[in-house]
């Protein structure tokens, strides 16, 4: 069973993840949308090179193929992407799994496949994207814990550093959020503080 860093930002560059790995950071998800394979390689090259230098983790975000052919050791899957991923070549090259999930049947298709880790979102509602979901919630939180165990549950969605404290005591394992790091004016300040509030939960 792995243990997840519990201060996991997601972001859409290498620009990025360079930006915030040398704050201390050791967990980043790459999520890009919407680009050209050649430029999501690319960029999937340059993290994975910054989090090695760094000794972080780099989660990549659907780009299953991609993140195979760069060497990658970690993939985040949604619901969607498992449709057409390859799971065996994954479970060949070793490749740690962690799924996003929305409700009961998504989180017993989830489970059913072995993943190192289960999302479950939004938490809170976001303004990030449109959701099909209402936010779940800190008892849905609790619940999914439950179900669980001691695999790994990140919670993300609308998640902001004074909402941290109620997660973690909802039974996540990592908190992901995007808008907190990335929207805020000072977001160098702001992981910093983030780092120092999940530092005794590492």
């Amino acid at each position: 069973m792995i243990r997840l860093d519990p201060f996991y930002p997601v972001v859409d560059s290498a620009a990025w993840v360079r930006r915030l790995l040398p704050l201390g950071v050791k967990l980043v998800q790459l999520r890009i949308k919407a680009q050209p394979p050649e430029a999501i390689r690319r960029e999937v090259d340059d993290a994975l090179a910054c989090a090695r230098r760094h000794g972080a983790q780099l989660v990549v975000n659907d780009h299953w193929r991609i993140a195979l052919d760069a060497g990658a050791d970690f993939v985040h899957l949604g619901q969607e992407d498992l449709d057409g991923a390859d799971l065996p070549a994954l479970c060949r090259h070793a490749l740690r799994l962690g799924i996003s999930t929305h409700s009961h049947e998504e989180l017993e298709r989830a489970l059913a496949l072995a993943p190192d880790y289960i999302a479950l979102g939004p938490v809170y509602p976001t303004a990030l994207k449109a959701m099909p979901w209402a936010p779940q919630g800190l008892a849905r939180l609790r619940e999914w814990k439950r179900r669980i165990g001691a695999l790994p549950l990140v919670a993300i969605g609308g998640l902001t550093l004074e909402r941290a404290a109620g997660c973690f005591d909802a039974g996540a394992d990592a908190l992901a959020m995007v808008g907190d790091i990335v929207l805020h004016p000072d977001p160098e300040a702001r992981a910093a503080a983030w780092l120092r509030a999940t530092r005794p939960r590492a």
